[in-house]
């Protein structure tokens, strides 16, 4: 995958998508490449007017192209199954793109009682997942892309705190979200091969880019949060190259389930595309069982 860009991708012609939080950032961008390419794309987001707003926008730059807009807010365990429940026709390709990042404050709890960050980032794309898993194993060379962070690397699991109850940062949940979400990808891998089924199970981070979450949560921070932001902005990568990750995860032939794509540079900030290692914690067997088993339990999704 050395030096590999957008511009390696094969023809994605016959294939249909669905990405969340489509309508921004390294989200907009990988679908406006897969359409590009010819896919068939479905901007699942929380803001249906941001999506055709975004729909526009790639039909404008893909004259011709099959883009398609549904709700989906991940924070919700009605809403993901209500979108599954209407999803009809063929799935090639599933993007767990959608993330969110809270640096203030404690937010409410999502409808289902989960924190905000762990239920959008990791336990809600679990269980879309599992919803879609039937229509994406009839798919052709289908995939699920879990999109991870470098800070998934910051923290260890903790499984009787997972909601961040006894003590709140929330750069610290957003980093435990992450590092659940990695640690459910790889074991989506290790079941679907010893289910053997077509689907592959790949990982992606895009790195630190122009339009990461970070940055836009620290915005209103103050006067050394906003001069730290303007610092990140100068060193971090354009949202083109963020997105390359986790479409060479998407596309790119011979990828295998299992494999984490990220940036190659120093400390995995910016780069070219290179296979990168998930993090110790992320990659224990014990690990991957249990949050499996509990993930299952929180949101009453049980598959492989």
């Amino acid at each position: 995958m050395q030096n590999w860009t957008e511009a390696q991708m094969p023809d994605q012609h016959g294939r249909r998508a669905v990405v969340t939080g489509a309508n921004s950032g390294v989200g907009r961008v990988t679908a406006l490449e897969l359409a590009r390419h010819g896919a068939a794309v479905v901007l699942a987001v929380r803001n249906v007017a941001a999506g055709e707003e975004a729909a526009a926008g790639i039909r404008r730059e893909v004259p011709g192209s099959e883009i398609e807009v549904r709700r989906l807010d991940l924070a919700s365990l009605a809403s993901i199954r209500a979108f599954a429940a209407d999803f009809s026709g063929g799935l090639d390709l599933l993007v767990n793109n959608a993330g969110l990042v809270l640096t203030g404050p404690r937010p409410p709890l999502t409808v289902d009682g989960f924190d905000l960050q762990m239920g959008t980032n990791a336990l809600g794309p679990y269980a879309l997942t599992g919803l879609l898993l039937d229509r994406l194993a009839a798919g052709k060379e289908p995939r699920v892309v879990t999109v991870s962070s470098i800070v998934h690397k910051w923290r260890n699991l903790d499984l009787a705190d997972l909601m961040s109850q006894r003590s709140y940062s929330g750069n610290r949940a957003y980093a435990i979200s992450k590092l659940v979400g990695t640690i459910l990808g790889l074991e989506l891998d290790r079941r679907l091969r010893a289910a053997g089924s077509p689907v592959l199970s790949v990982l992606a981070h895009p790195g630190m880019t122009r339009t990461n979450l970070t940055p836009r949560a620290m915005a209103n921070r103050g006067r050394l949060l906003r001069a730290s932001s303007r610092l990140m902005s100068l060193v971090v990568s354009p949202v083109e190259a963020g997105a390359r990750p986790q479409l060479c995860a998407a596309t790119a032939p011979g990828v295998r389930g299992g494999q984490f794509f990220g940036p190659g540079g120093f400390q995995e900030v910016r780069g070219p595309v290179a296979e990168v290692q998930a993090s110790a914690q992320a990659r224990d067997l014990a690990n991957g069982r249990r949050m499996w088993a509990e993930a299952a339990r929180l949101t009453g999704v049980s598959y492989l």
